[in-house]
């Protein structure tokens, strides 16, 4: 192959790609939407996270389960070789609550829905263990994280619908 040729693949392999993200975004934002009210999102361990949201449906959608949940991912930082930073992010906490099970909904269809999540207990904020890990963490700008976030799915045949709201969970009293 000439260098003209693998350029011309390159752009039209680039071209295809942004074209197959973008009908991933039409697809999602043709099927509907989905939009969550949180009135606090600051929360202490072993309380009610509380909230609504607004299922919207632009075309008719056959989901499995609608779900509302509380999830906490772990960021951490590690130093590697030659000085390299490396990053790992796992989920670490999962509690939610099914709200409807498998049906159709019509196109068009509009509902809002309300949900309680309870906090887990001990939750370190900031997701450090101590003071003195907050400030090492704080100083090094390695260490762990720990994100907290409202997640609202509802799994449907093709693609989801989701939306989440990061909100902050720490120890009781901290807040």
């Amino acid at each position: 192959m000439t260098p003209d040729q693998i350029n011309a693949l390159l752009v039209l392999a680039a071209v295809a790609a942004v074209a197959g993200v973008a009908a991933y975004y039409l697809a999602h934002y043709l099927k509907g939407s989905i939009t969550i009210n949180l009135p606090r999102t600051a929360f202490n361990g072993g309380e009610q996270v509380e909230g609504s949201f607004q299922l919207l449906t632009r075309k008719e959608v056959n989901a499995n389960n609608l779900t509302a949940a509380l999830v906490a991912t772990e960021t951490t930082k590690e130093r590697g070789y030659k000085g390299r930073t490396t990053t790992h992010t796992r989920e670490i906490y999962r509690s939610g609550q099914t709200l409807e099970h498998a049906r159709v909904y019509p196109a068009g269809y509009q509902a809002n829905y309300n949900f309680k999540i309870t906090a887990p207990e001990g939750a370190q904020p900031f997701g450090q263990d101590s003071a003195l890990g907050t400030a090492m963490g704080m100083l090094s700008g390695f260490g762990r994280r720990i994100d907290w976030r409202v997640e609202v799915r509802l799994d449907a045949e093709g693609v989801d619908l989701a939306a989440s709201k990061k909100i902050a969970v720490g120890r009781s009293g901290f807040f």
